[in-house]
């Protein structure tokens, strides 16, 4: 199924397809240690290398991924991306998965790109069940897991070779689309054009 592009907004966040003319910010993200470490598919080596993945990530056409940039309202800063990813259309289900820039962590921007990207694939795409997933030692992205709603259902071990070589056992949350209709919706309200 083809999914059409979309912008979201939330918390003084825009999240919209990447551009190319952010090529430069995310060249500079990915050379980030900590994003080195923990999205270890993220190799980006030169500009022409973020051109290219800003492009491939804006191209939502095979239905089964919905990148978007997260853009700092207030100074248009690229802030880092998120993706809606191995989207199973006949199961209901995706993963999520996102980079913050170092130069706009610990401001609740992962928390708030997480929710609205979950709220819209349930009230949007239909989705019942989106999974995020983290190497145990990356607390952070259990807070941003925890803070957005998802539920910590297990371990799965030596599952994930990370940024250092090593097989690292991983932190599996979800969340349901019932998880937030229960809960009063704790993904915040966000609008979409």
């Amino acid at each position: 199924m083809r999914i059409a592009p979309v912008e979201l907004s939330t918390n003084g966040i825009r999240l919209r397809p990447p551009d190319v003319a952010e090529a430069a910010a995310v060249l500079r993200l990915a050379q980030d240690p900590q994003v080195r470490m923990w999205n270890p598919r993220c190799r980006i080596p030169d500009e022409a290398a973020a051109t290219a993945d800003c492009l491939a990530r804006a191209d939502w056409s095979d239905g089964t991924e919905a990148a978007f940039s997260i853009i700092d309202v207030p100074t248009g800063a690229y802030a880092g991306s998120i993706a809606l990813h191995h989207i199973d259309w006949t199961d209901a289900h995706a993963r999520i998965g996102y980079r913050i820039a170092p130069w706009t962590r610990g401001r609740g921007v992962a928390t708030a790109s997480v929710a609205a990207v979950s709220r819209w694939a349930f009230t949007v795409l239909g989705l019942q069940r989106v999974v995020l997933t983290h190497a145990v030692e990356n607390t952070a992205s259990c807070q941003v897991a925890r803070k957005s709603g998802f539920a910590l259902e297990g371990v799965t071990r030596a599952s994930k070779r990370f940024g250092d070589g090593l097989l690292h056992d991983e932190h599996l949350h979800a969340l349901l689309a019932t998880d937030s209709e229960k809960a009063g919706s704790p993904t915040r309200p966000f609008s979409h054009r």
